[in-house]
C-alpha cells in the first residue's frame, strides 16, 4: 500500500511541475510522425514505406564518386568544407551527418513520397500541444552511438546548445525559436517555443542532429578535423584519403537497422566515395568502371557521351527518370551590397542581357526548361497576377512594391536563340541610363565618369563557356566583365565574406519551404558571415512575407506566402534565373536492383546488388 501511495504521490509531483507548460486547457497530441499539415500518410503499425523492397539482399560494394574535394568531417560549423556539401553526395545515402531526432524532411534522409511529414528515428514518438507552443521528444531506449553508449536525452539537449553556440550560423538561426529545453527523464525531453502557431518549427527541431556529448565535451567543435566523427547511423567511416577518398562500412549490429523507416534501405556493406574536380576526368573514370553511378549535370554530355560500348552492350543503363522535386533556385545573383548592383534597374537590364534561348539552343542541346521562379518545379512558384490570398498579403504595400507587380505577370526576356533583339538592348540601356550610367565611346559612364565594371566569380571552370557569351552580350553595351575561377578554399572564403560581384550558384529547396528561405532572404542575415543571402536582400516587404511563411497554419496558407514571395523577390531583380530539369539524368552500371523512383527523392539509398545470376 505505501509502495502504490509513494507511486500516486510521484505522479501527482510531476504532474504539477509540468503544469505550467502544459495548460490544461491545450490538447496534447501523440504521434509515431508529425506532418506539418494534414494527416501523415502511414499509421503507427507501417512496417515500411511504400518504395522501398523490406527484403532487399544485403552486401556488396556500392562505388561512387563526388565532385570537389573535402577539408573537414566536421559538417555543423562554420570552418571548412565537410563532404556533405558537396554536388551529389546526400543522394548516396552514406553521410557524416549524425542521425537526427526523426526522417523524412531535411538532409539526413528525405521523404520519397510525402511532402511535410516525418517519423521517429532517434525518438520513438513526439508529443505537442495543439496550439504548437512545445513538443516533446520520446526517445528510444535500443538507440546507440557506434561505441555503445546509449543516446540520451543529455546528447539531444547537449546538442542544441553546442549548435547553438558553436555551430554553422544557419543551426542559430532554426534554432532561435526555442525559449527553453527541459530534460524531462533520460529519454524523455521537451522543447518550450517562444511562441505558439508554429507547425513547421516542430518539423525543423525533429531535424535537429544528435550528437555524443561524451564524445565532444572534451574536444574542439569548432576545428577542422580528418578524424571520423562518432555517429549512430547504418555506416560508419573507416578510411580517409584527405580532400580525395572516403570509404564507409555497415555498422554490424546497428541498433537501427528493423525500424519501420530504414526497412529495405543501406542494402550495401561498404561504400566508396572518389572524390575529383574535373568532371571531364570523373566521366572518364566511369566509363572504365572505376564507379556506379554517374549523375549528370551537363546537357550536351547526356546528349553525346553516352555511346561507348558498355552502354552498347546494357552493361551500363542511362536513364531519365521524371520528378516532383522542387529544383533548387539555379540563377546569377547580384550583390546589393556593392554599389553597382544596388539599383534595381540596373538588376532589371543585367537579366534583359542573358539569352537564355541562344545558351540552351547552343550548348545545352535544348535539354532546359528557363526558370522563371525561385522555386521551379513546384506549386510554390508565382504565375499570372497575383489574386486570392497571395493577393491580401500583397496589397497593402502597393506603395512599397512595383506597381507592375500587381497589373501583370513576370516575365523573363526571350529571344529566337539567334541573338538579343535590338529592343531588348534599347530597354536594357535606357533602365542603365535611368539608374545614371550613360554611354560614352565604348563604354558606359556614371556621373563620376568610373566605366560600369564587374566580375562574375566561379568556382567551376566549365561555366566559363555558359558565360563567356552574356559577358560578351554586356560588352556591346559598354559594359566590362571579367570571369574569375578560384579554387574552392578561395571561393569559399569569399562567398563567407560576401567578397564578389556576381555569382553563379544554387540555393537548395525543399517540399515545405520555412525557415531556409529566412536565411537565403531576410535582412537580417544580409551582414551574417558565412551567411546565405548572398544578394543582400534587404527589404522589409519580404521580411514581412517571411513571417507570413513561418506562421502558416495550412498547406494553402504556406502556397500563397511563398508565392508572394516569389514574386517580390523576381520583381526586385535580385538574380537572373538560370535553367532546370524536371527529371533525373542517371547512368548506372547494370548490376543493381530497385522497387521504383518516388516523386520525391531519387532514393539510391534504397536499391541494392542484384544476385550474380541476375545480372544481364
Amino acid at each position: 500500500m505505501d509502495r502504490i501511495f509513494r507511486l500516486m504521490r510521484h505522479i501527482l509531483l510531476l504532474f504539477l511541475s509540468l503544469a505550467p507548460s502544459f495548460p490544461l486547457c491545450a490538447a496534447i497530441i501523440e504521434s509515431h510522425g508529425y506532418a506539418q499539415f494534414g494527416a501523415l500518410k502511414y499509421p503507427a503499425s507501417f512496417t515500411h514505406f511504400d518504395w522501398v523492397n523490406p527484403e532487399a539482399p544485403k552486401g556488396g560494394t556500392l562505388r561512387v564518386m563526388a565532385f570537389g574535394t573535402f577539408d573537414t568531417l566536421n559538417p555543423y560549423t562554420f570552418k571548412g568544407t565537410s563532404p556533405v556539401s558537396t554536388a551529389n553526395f546526400l543522394q548516396y545515402g552514406v553521410t557524416e551527418l549524425n542521425e537526427p531526432l526523426m526522417v523524412g524532411t531535411g538532409q539526413y534522409d528525405p521523404s520519397g513520397d510525402e511532402p511535410a511529414s516525418s517519423y521517429g528515428l532517434i525518438a520513438r514518438s513526439v508529443e505537442y500541444s495543439e496550439d504548437r507552443s512545445w513538443v516533446v521528444f520520446n526517445l528510444r531506449e535500443e538507440a546507440r552511438f557506434h561505441d555503445g553508449h546509449p543516446i540520451t536525452a543529455y546528447d539531444v539537449a547537449f546538442s542544441y546548445r553546442l549548435l547553438i553556440k558553436d555551430g554553422h550560423p544557419q543551426y542559430r538561426t532554426y534554432l532561435q525559436e526555442v525559449k527553453r529545453v527541459d530534460i524531462l527523464g533520460r529519454h524523455r525531453i521537451r522543447f518550450v517555443l517562444k511562441r505558439a502557431g508554429n507547425p513547421l518549427l516542430i518539423l525543423r527541431l525533429g531535424e535537429l542532429p544528435v550528437l555524443p556529448q561524451h564524445y565532444w565535451k572534451d574536444r574542439d567543435f569548432k576545428s577542422t578535423t580528418f578524424e571520423p566523427p562518432l555517429g549512430s547511423g547504418p555506416y560508419r567511416i573507416t578510411q580517409v584519403l584527405p580532400g580525395r577518398q572516403l570509404v564507409f562500412e555497415h555498422v554490424k549490429d546497428w541498433w537501427g537497422e528493423k525500424l519501420p523507416v530504414n526497412r529495405g534501405k543501406y542494402n550495401f556493406d561498404r561504400v566508396e566515395v572518389e572524390f575529383y574536380r574535373d568532371s571531364n576526368v570523373a566521366f572518364e573514370a566511369f566509363k572504365a568502371g572505376e564507379f556506379d553511378f554517374y549523375i549528370e549535370h551537363q546537357a550536351k554530355n547526356w546528349a553525346n557521351g553516352y555511346r561507348f560500348p558498355a552502354v552498347a552492350r546494357g552493361d551500363v543503363i542511362r536513364a531519365e527518370i521524371p520528378h516532383k522535386i522542387p529544383t533548387q533556385t539555379q540563377a546569377l545573383f547580384m550583390n546589393t551590397r556593392r554599389s553597382v548592383f544596388a539599383d534595381r534597374k540596373v538588376r532589371e537590364a543585367m537579366g534583359l542581357m542573358f539569352d537564355f534561348e541562344w545558351t540552351n539552343r547552343t550548348l545545352f542541346n535544348n535539354a532546359y526548361v528557363r526558370a522563371k521562379s525561385y522555386y521551379p518545379n513546384s506549386e510554390f512558384s508565382a504565375f499570372g497576377k497575383p489574386e486570392g490570398q497571395e493577393w491580401l498579403l500583397l496589397s497593402p504595400y502597393r506603395k512599397q512594391l512595383p506597381a507592375r507587380l500587381f497589373n501583370e505577370p513576370f516575365s523573363v526576356p526571350e529571344t529566337d536563340g539567334r541573338g538579343i533583339p535590338r529592343e531588348t538592348l534599347r530597354r536594357a540601356l535606357g533602365l542603365l541610363a535611368e539608374a545614371g550610367w550613360k554611354p560614352s565611346g565604348e563604354r558606359l559612364l556614371n556621373s563620376k565618369g568610373q566605366p560600369f565594371r564587374f566580375e562574375i566569380l566561379l568556382v567551376n571552370p566549365s561555366l566559363e563557356r555558359i558565360l563567356q557569351p552574356y559577358s560578351e552580350n554586356l560588352a556591346s553595351i559598354g559594359i566590362d566583365v571579367s570571369l574569375r575561377t578560384v579554387d574552392r578554399a578561395q571561393y569559399k572564403q569569399r562567398l563567407d565574406h560576401f567578397d564578389f560581384d556576381m555569382i553563379m550558384l544554387t540555393l537548395p529547396q525543399t517540399l515545405s519551404p520555412g525557415l531556409e528561405q529566412w536565411l537565403y532572404f531576410h535582412s537580417s542575415q544580409a551582414k551574417v558571415k558565412g551567411g546565405k543571402n548572398y544578394a543582400g536582400v534587404a527589404h522589409p516587404v519580404v521580411d514581412t512575407l517571411l513571417d507570413s511563411l513561418l506562421a502558416a497554419r495550412t498547406r494553402d496558407e504556406q502556397v500563397a506566402a511563398t508565392r508572394a514571395l516569389d514574386r517580390v523577390l523576381l520583381w526586385q531583380h535580385y538574380s537572373i534565373p538560370n535553367w532546370y530539369l524536371d527529371y533525373h539524368r542517371l547512368a548506372y552500371r547494370n548490376r543493381f536492383a530497385f522497387v521504383t523512383t518516388p516523386p520525391y527523392t531519387l532514393g539510391l539509398r534504397a536499391w541494392w546488388l542484384k544476385p550474380k545470376e541476375n545480372i544481364q
